[in-house]
């Protein structure tokens, strides 16, 4: 347990906002599986003040996800305010969190995100405006610099500080990295040392061993898991239980995994509708279901259902196929390397 301001964490894995994934349904699979804290996609504080009704709805929560923290992201110091006091009153997170970290161009070049690392200024300005206009905690998350000639993230970690930022997450690569290459946990550690406030640590976390590593080797309060939870909320429980005791829980079979997905797949049709729902799982189905003997079969025939009352039917028919086979039902692997078996066949059938 660690805290955030006066929220208490109850474990150091935390699921990562990210846009387009970690709508309700997945933030409760996640939590479900022991992720300390979640967030909900980042949303624009122009959005809020506008009162899009789609970025309204990206804010909706549940008391089961508490805590929760809601994400914004902008460039303009009075409209992320506004934005912040905005969701305080209305919304009720228990946290906000300042996006300064996403890379993306539609994004970073509107001066928003990441690319406020080059006016440490601005953002210092923005999230003084923030912490005074509400009472909740403001976090922040940052990476390391625009690019490698510009790391500033202990610079802007202290200065974050200073404006009343409670908790920082650090993803270290710079912004023109995008996804590429390697996380300089280096940074991490070093950042450590320029502040005194909790330090998150993001980037290239693939196992629970990769989890303990980052918080051995950094110094780092606790780890903020992204890609890696993709069909895969069950890390959560692996970092939890590897940094209690250094064992890790079984590895979940595939006949666990696929009931997921059907879990998966009523929760979205709930929280959008029959065929918004029905079609909005499949991205999340290309990362549960892979990995197996089969696995692009399995895929080919639920991308074809394009309603819920088909879907539903289909992952019966393979559950049921898998109740009657204990070999593929069995078939287990870890998403940090997964323990393939000498099975015939091509690659793409994985």
């Amino acid at each position: 347990m660690f805290k955030i301001g006066n929220i208490e964490i109850s474990s150091k894995a935390l699921l990562a906002p990210m846009a387009g994934v970690t709508g309700h349904p997945f933030r409760l699979l996640c939590k479900d599986q022991g992720a300390g804290l979640v967030y909900t996609e980042f949303v624009s504080a122009n959005g809020i003040i506008r009162e899009n009704e789609k970025t309204l709805d990206l804010m909706k929560f549940t008391e089961a996800e508490r805590p929760i923290g809601v994400q914004i992201f902008g460039e303009s110091p009075e409209i992320l305010a506004q934005s912040a006091k905005y969701i305080e009153d209305m919304v009720k997170p228990d946290l906000i969190d300042l996006n300064f970290g996403c890379p993306v161009p539609k994004v970073t070049k509107k001066g928003a995100g990441s690319a406020i690392l080059k006016d440490l200024p601005l953002m210092d300005e923005v999230a003084q405006a923030v912490v005074e206009a509400v009472s909740i905690p403001v976090t922040a998350k940052i990476r390391s610099g625009w690019n490698h000639g510009c790391i500033v993230a202990p610079v802007a970690a202290a200065a974050l500080q200073d404006a009343g930022i409670v908790a920082l997450t650090l993803h270290p690569r710079t912004t023109k990295q995008l996804y590429t290459g390697e996380a300089d946990w280096s940074l991490i550690a070093e950042t450590r040392k320029a502040i005194t406030i909790p330090l998150i640590g993001n980037g290239d976390i693939k196992s629970a061993e990769d989890a303990k590593r980052m918080m051995d080797e950094t110094g780092c309060d606790a780890v903020m898991v992204g890609r890696r939870a993709l069909g895969n909320p069950w890390i959560f429980r692996e970092i939890n239980q590897y940094l209690k005791n250094g064992t890790l829980p079984d590895a979940v079979r595939l006949l666990d995994r696929m009931k997921l997905c059907h879990r998966h797949l009523y929760m979205e049709v709930q929280a959008m509708g029959n065929f918004r729902g029905t079609n909005y799982i499949k991205k999340h189905l290309s990362w549960y279901l892979k990995g197996f003997p089969g696995a692009s079969s399995y895929r080919q025939r639920l991308y074809t259902c394009m309603e819920f009352a088909t879907m539903d039917h289909e992952i019966n028919k393979i559950i049921d196929e898998l109740e009657n086979d204990d070999d593929l039902a069995n078939f287990t692997y870890r998403e940090d390397g997964p323990l393939f078996p000498n099975v015939p066949g091509s690659k793409d059938n994985y």
